[in-house]
């Protein structure tokens, strides 16, 4: 892994930043070294303002079920909307709305607060109380920004679903968390269309599937026609008519639940990953400050869904917890054209821009082939940092990112991190590090990362190994909702020394001691971002029970993506080709766009009359992931039953 190319922060950037230069870096480092408790319990104090302050930092008594500020009160709503009008910023733009045709609303603070309020007493009007679970599932939107802090706003815990989930997987949420509410719209629009979200609710909650849920919020985003049960469903604009525009915050303890949010597992079933209030509000705001720089004049833009997790830390609670300008975007990068990001970055005049590794690479597929859409036909004078999420930023897209989108004076953090860490674990801070393209660097003050081996033994730098948290944090997962025996297996395993397992592979240059992540080391896949279980989608094939036997789905590496869904499937008929294979595999793509939803569609189907199984009946995925990137397979193959199905399997469709 050759590091020989760094490109260092100007002297204006290391005077202005909030960290400045690695001596800044350095001696947070070193802080958090001497007093751990200290240092977060510094910064807690800092930027958080508590109703009831705390007395306990940390309470380790229980781990791995750590607790963080735990006689502390607090409301994160009052932190992100009360505390900023009043101190004078009421008429500052919090949030700024592009819809899908262009057309731009700006929410200030006070109008903001306002919006969340009426809410608030709205869904108390209907009943949700501190604990409940109310599942939104609503387009980028700032009434999908509202949803979230209003149930923060009276204690209620959000568990927020992405648009583009299937039924099914709304359905399974929305069981899990014993939700009383789903928050959605009519439809969503997005690059042109009218994609529906009442049309997947009503068939998600069909036959009285989800016994806890009451009431059905839909807000009228389109005017689509939609059914309607009597009963359950409501108007969000007849609910909040009449509502006041004052709600007292409802003051929780640190560790009670903000929200839930749902990520694959390896084994199928969807993790809800629990995340608690103060120590997750600390980790949102202090990242948002260092990692970003966020200034009072900045205008910072996170392209996420705030169905993910980067949409909640870095759109809906840590810029407006600093009292930043956020943008909220609609639609897609490449509607109208592919030009879409770069024409709101000049409009918008954005100073801070934080997107994903496939946008990027999509976007230069684009400017190569359409002149016309390339960055340097924009004015992006105004950006003065760029970010990256999602997955690794391949050194070629970093380098084009770099010249193109930021002029090369822009620093572009790379971050790591986990929808179970909160908030960025390993990312350059813009001030001080000098940057490696490809590497996310090194760990963010606080942040104790290593590299193991498989007994939790360190390795040493230049040798790969599994990348594990020493020591607890304050935004991290705090259990699996309902599940904390998952929880230990899942991310604290007995052999790993009582650390937190982050379920990738790294590895640290030799001598910048700079991490680079290596690709997850289970079988959950991480397409364009997106994290889902290899189980998930096998479990969605299998269940085409007229046509699948059997499936075995692995990733391969990608150029637009970064991991690309390669599925191999046994039929219960002979094994097609041609045209009739095409077919099928159609249908097969379809069917998992309906059950998980289309970023789970496999990119590549190939048929088999069976597939690569040891004497015992185990599926030999690893060589399976050798036959999807289209290796010779070198691996020992002597276990196999039948070695010849690789040869059959190597041939795509």
């Amino acid at each position: 892994m050759s590091q020989s190319k760094q490109y260092l922060p100007s002297a204006e950037w290391s005077a202005n930043a909030h960290v400045k230069g690695m001596d800044g870096y350095r001696a947070l480092v070193a802080e958090a070294e001497a007093d751990y408790e200290g240092f977060w319990a510094s910064r807690a104090r800092e930027l958080i303002s508590w109703q009831t302050p705390f007395t306990k930092v940390l309470n380790d008594s229980e781990a791995p079920f750590f607790k963080w500020f735990e006689d502390g009160r607090l409301n994160v709503s009052y932190n992100c909307l009360d505390r900023n009008v009043e101190r004078g910023l009421g008429d500052k733009t919090a949030l700024i709305f592009e819809a899908d045709n262009g057309d731009v609303t700006r929410v200030s603070y006070s109008e903001l607060l306002a919006k969340v309020s009426r809410l608030a007493n709205a869904l108390k009007a209907r009943g949700v109380k501190k604990g409940d679970r109310v599942v939104i599932y609503m387009p980028m939107s700032v009434e999908g920004v509202a949803a979230m802090q209003a149930c923060a706003r009276i204690g209620a815990t959000h568990s927020v679903v992405f648009g583009g989930f299937s039924a099914q997987s709304l359905r399974d949420r929305v069981q899990d968390a014993g939700a009383v509410m789903v928050i959605t719209a009519d439809e969503q629009l997005r690059g042109g269309k009218q994609l529906p979200l009442k049309s997947i609710v009503d068939e998600a909650l069909a036959d009285n599937s989800c016994p806890t849920l009451k009431d059905v919020i839909v807000y009228q985003r389109t005017g689509g026609s939609i059914a309607w049960v009597a009963g359950r469903d409501l108007w969000l604009h007849e609910l909040l008519e009449g509502q006041s525009s004052d709600c007292a915050p409802e003051w929780v303890e640190s560790e009670h639940p903000l929200f839930l949010l749902y990520t694959s597992g390896s084994t199928g079933k969807p993790k809800g990953v629990q995340h608690s209030t103060g120590g997750y509000l600390l980790h949102a705001a202090l990242t948002t400050k260092w990692t970003f720089d966020l200034k009072p004049d900045d205008v910072f833009w996170c392209t996420a869904d705030i169905g993910w997790v980067t949409g909640h830390t870095y759109i809906t609670y840590g810029p407006l917890a600093l009292g930043g300008t956020e943008i909220v975007f609609e639609g897609v990068p490449t509607y109208p054209d592919a030009g879409r990001f770069w024409q709101m970055i000049a409009k918008h005049k954005v100073t801070i821009f934080y997107t994903a590794p496939t946008a990027i690479r999509s976007l230069i597929k684009a400017a190569e082939t359409n002149e016309a859409v390339h960055p340097k036909n924009y004015d992006l004078s105004s950006l003065r940092l760029l970010g990256s999420v999602g997955e690794p930023i391949n050194p070629a897209a970093w380098e084009w990112y770099h010249q193109h989108v930021g002029g090369g004076r822009c620093p572009i953090v790379d971050t790591f991190w986990q929808t179970e860490t909160g908030g960025h674990m390993i990312t350059p801070l813009p001030g001080a590090t000098p940057l490696v393209p490809g590497s996310c660097t090194l760990p963010f003050p606080g942040i104790t990362t290593a590299i193991v081996d498989e007994l939790g033994n360190d390795v040493p730098n230049g040798q790969g190994g599994i990348l594990v948290v020493k020591k607890p944090w304050p935004s991290m997962i705090r259990t699996i909702w309902g599940d904390p025996e998952r929880f230990k297996k899942s991310y604290y395993p007995s052999e790993l020394k009582g650390y937190y397992l982050a379920g990738d592979g790294a590895i640290r240059d030799a001598e910048t001691g700079y991490f680079t992540i290596t690709g997850r080391i289970d079988d959950v896949l991480n397409v364009s971002g997106h994290r889902m279980g290899t189980m998930e989608i096998e479990s969605a094939l299998v269940s085409c029970t007229e046509l699948v036997a059997e499936a075995a789905v692995v990733g391969r590496p990608d150029d637009t993506t970064g991991e690309a869904i390669c599925a191999f499937v046994v039929l219960k008929r002979p094994r097609p080709s041609g045209d009739e294979a095409k077919a099928i595999a159609k249908q097969l793509r379809d069917h998992v766009a309906k059950e998980i939803g289309p970023i789970a569609k496999p990119k590549d189907i190939r048929f088999g009359d069976n597939l690569p199984k040891t004497r015992s009946g185990k599926i030999m995925r690893r060589l399976l992931r050798a036959v999807a990137k289209g290796e010779a397979v070198t691996q020992d193959t002597s276990t196999l039953e039948n070695p010849a199905i690789l040869d059959q399997l190597g041939q795509a469709y």
